[in-house]
């Protein structure tokens, strides 16, 4: 048992759980040694980012700190490049790149995913995504920067596009980011006069039928409901056919003038598991009932980057906080029972109902399946992420206290520009300030960075921020 050493990959929602389990189930007097790496010193209650844009909580809220609350981990800061399974290795980057190897003993994989491209002409030039702090803040200032151009401009057309806001995509997260951003852009255009006969436009689209396709029908029904009563413009069965610096084209010939594009359409896998050579089931890696690599029984894979069967309903676990928190809770403990500690379980998981926040005091649930919305649902949305949220839970009741009793602090810093957040990153949780990560899928990865690096760097955001 001397000199075992295990290492986790990503500190999200998996990740995070992964090694908590492990460190619970494993004495401290084992000599064993755990190691997480991960590009942040935090793990990210992502539920809860649309609240950051809106301006109702602060980032350091949601933010858990890894060194705290895991307790004897090893961190180490930086992203995997490669993964040797047979020679039970890897290779990381720091964020300042230097790269090193590591060798281990047992690995749990739960690098989580990044966003969904779409072959649509101009989306990644133009659109932002919304999966980490750097997007959240660069939204919240971008809507602001947005209202205040606006009213200082004296041309309709110019005027009309920088007060529309499209979102593409309403599943949970496109859904809350416009119920929130609606709400956000509402209070802040009151405080400009010039704005006063300007229509503020949110646009919703979605490919699909009908907004939270993935969910029950009754909270999509409910969530309908909420945001057209607010007019907010849902497009069912609508998307868009190109992007431009000027606006959006839907693929039904319409183009909207418009200098904001949200990019909400979904997820796929970090580009590291495809890069492992191990066998992917729809881009995740294959695993069995215990979350193991069947040809490689000391790899575990959790959360958005494992394929996790399931037998009741057929298919795959969705890649959700709730199977990526439970995955990773089995996974630590299995890998605790391979090196003799505990005994291994099959992971099994019914839906315990989805909670969706529809900013003020509107939200829908569905607790153990009984649908509920209004302040029932709101109640209820709180404290599901009280309770999910592994710390902070005062920082986070406070803020949301503040909010009901004091007017939201309503300023743009500016410290998160629109080249600082690529669409096509694959690192979306660390802002791209000149030094980039490189691995599988190079954007957004370890590399130092050149002079020419930085020129094309300031050159690309000189353009971009021109279009702001």
């Amino acid at each position: 048992m001397a000199g075992r050493r295990v290492v986790v990959v990503g500190g999200g929602f998996g990740g995070f759980h992964a090694a908590r389990e492990f460190m619970k189930a494993v004495p401290r007097e084992a000599n064993v040694e755990l190691i997480l790496i991960n590009p942040t010193d935090y793990f990210l209650y992502v539920p809860l980012l649309p609240e950051v844009a809106a301006g109702i909580l602060d980032p350091r809220a949601i933010t858990i700190s890894l060194p705290r609350t895991l307790p004897g981990v090893r961190l180490l800061l930086g992203q995997v490049t490669e993964i040797d399974p047979t020679g039970q290795s890897l290779t990381y980057a720091d964020p300042e790149g230097h790269s090193g190897t590591l060798a281990f003993d047992q690995l749990i994989l739960a690098a989580g995913s990044v966003h969904k491209l779409l072959p649509v002409p101009g989306v990644a030039d133009h659109g932002h995504g919304f999966r980490g702090l750097p997007e959240a803040l660069y939204l919240r200032d971008h809507i602001t920067r947005q209202l205040e151009l606006a009213a200082a401009t004296d041309a309709p057309a110019e005027r009309s596009a920088r007060c529309t806001f499209v979102v593409v995509g309403a599943g949970y997260t496109g859904t809350e980011v416009a119920a929130h951003g609606q709400l956000l852009a509402d209070l802040l255009a009151r405080r400009h006069p010039e704005l006063a006969d300007q229509p503020v436009r949110w646009i919703l689209l979605e490919a699909t039928d009908r907004v939270l396709p993935g969910l029950d029908r009754r909270l999509s029904r409910t969530a309908d409901r909420v945001l057209r009563e607010r007019g907010v413009e849902v497009c069912t069965e609508t998307s868009i056919r190109e992007s431009t610096q000027n606006g959006v084209r839907l693929d039904d010939g319409r183009f909207v003038p418009t200098r904001s594009l949200v990019w909400c359409v979904g997820v796929r896998p970090d580009p590291l598991v495809a890069a492992t050579g191990l066998d992917t089931v729809d881009d995740r890696l294959a695993v069995d009932d215990f979350l193991a690599v069947p040809s490689h029984p000391w790899i575990f894979a959790c959360g958005d980057a494992a394929a996790v069967p399931r037998h009741r309903s057929g298919g795959l676990a969705p890649m959700t906080a709730q199977h990526a928190v439970r995955q990773g809770k089995v996974a630590g403990r299995n890998v605790a029972a391979a090196l003799g500690f505990g005994r291994a379980a099959r992971y099994r998981h019914r839906e315990r109902g989805f909670v969706v926040d529809l900013g003020g005091r509107k939200a829908a649930a569905n607790p153990l399946h009984l649908p509920l919305s209004g302040l029932p649902a709101k109640a209820v949305t709180r404290g599901y992420h009280l309770l999910a949220m592994p710390t902070n839970r005062l920082r986070v009741a406070v803020d949301w206290l503040l909010d009901t009793v004091m007017r939201r602090q309503q300023v743009q810093l500016g410290l998160v520009r629109s080249g600082a957040v690529p669409l096509d990153t694959a690192s979306p949780e660390v802002p791209d300030l000149g030094v980039a990560y490189t691995g599988p899928e190079s954007a957004g990865r370890a590399q130092p960075a050149t002079p020419d690096t930085h020129q094309a760097n300031a050159q690309e955001r000189k353009a971009r921020h021109g279009s702001e």
